[in-house]
Order: structure tokens, then sequence, then C-alpha cells
């Protein structure tokens, strides 16, 4: 599924810069094993760079995190030129969103970066929570903006059903270490067929 966390860590070569290195570590760590299940001390040690480093590109963790929850969304972004493509149909580009993209053979399945984030700070006004929140609408309001291509008589309305959909089955997923996207696009097409043609849903 195209929103859901297939990041891989950010390549290091020798000689890239710190700040890079860090960023790189964060997006590893906190992939695999979350964000508050990380400390300082490891992602500096697997950026090979001191705390004090750390601290002169970060100076909170907070900001570490705000910053791997953008790379998270732009390596998303520029990961999605299917969804995007003009060549395709509205209703295509729409249900494109549920393919699922398959994680190493071996890696567990994250789910979506910034409901895990959401999870792991749940303040509601803590920055990294609503970082996490913004995403989720612009998200929302990207699937009504398609359905309305689409046709669908509701766009709101379906956005939000099918946002709710994606949500579920990115958290599914991670708890099962099971991929569901098949089934989320299916109650997707669902949900679609009866916004614009006035099918019941199966």
């Amino acid at each position: 599924m195209s929103e859901s966390v297939a990041t891989s860590p950010i390549r290091r070569r020798r000689g890239r810069g710190a700040r890079e290195r860090i960023l790189a570590a964060a997006v590893e760590l906190f992939t695999r094993q979350g964000i508050n299940a990380t400390g300082i001390e490891q992602l500096a040690s697997t950026a090979q760079v001191s705390k004090r480093t750390l601290y002169v590109h970060f100076p909170t963790k907070d900001g570490l995190v705000d910053a791997y929850l953008a790379h998270v969304e732009e390596q998303l972004a520029s990961a999605e030129p299917a969804a995007d493509s003009p060549g395709l149909s509205a209703r295509e580009r729409l249900l494109n969103i549920f393919n699922e993209r398959s994680p190493g053979a071996r890696d567990p399945l994250r789910g979506c970066a910034f409901l895990n984030a959401a999870v792991e700070v749940p303040d509601p006004d803590h920055p990294v929570h609503r970082r996490a929140a913004q995403y989720k609408r612009r998200f929302a309001e990207r699937l009504t903006d398609l359905a309305r291509e689409a046709g669908a008589r509701n766009p709101e309305t379906l956005g939000e059903q099918l946002a709710l959909v994606y949500d579920g089955a990115a958290s599914r997923s991670t708890a099962l270490n099971t991929p569901t996207g098949r089934y989320a696009r299916d109650i997707a097409e669902q949900l679609l067929a009866a916004a614009i043609n006035g099918e019941p849903a199966r």
C-alpha cells in the first residue's frame, strides 16, 4: 500500500556528512524498532557520531523525529509516480494507492510511520503528533480529490471512508505481520462503485 512504511534506510557513503548519517540512523532505527525504543546513544552509535555532534544538528529528539517523518513523506511522494500518472483514470489512480508494497521477506511489517508516531506520541498538542495528524488529513484530502474526479456523489464521505480502510489495513498488517492490502483494495473498489454507480457494497 502506497502510504505504508516501506522506507529503506538512506544509503551511507564514506565521507557523507554527519547530519545525513544521523538522519539515516533515525530512518533505520525508528522504522525497525520504533521511536520510544530508540535512544540517543544508539542513534549516535549507528550514525558514527558523538552525542555532542548529534545535538549540534538536532538539539532535541523531537526535532530528529520531525525530520524523520519529513523524510518518510518525501520518500513516499517520490515513490508514487504510478498513482499520480496522468495516463490513468481517476478511478485507477485512486485504487493504485491501495497497491501493497512488499518489504523484504524477513522484514517485519511496520505499517504507517505517521500512525505509529501518533501512537508513540499520544499528546495531540505535541509537534510530532500534530505533524502525523496533518499528514493523515492531507492523505484523506487527496483521496477526496480523486474521488471527486472519479465522479463520486459524495467525495468527502468517500475520501474519509477510504482513508479509514487504508489506515485500518496498515494497523492490522502491523499487528499481524501479514499483508492486508489486497482486502483493503477490494473494499475500496466496492465503496467506489457504490459512490459512483449506486451499487450496494457487497
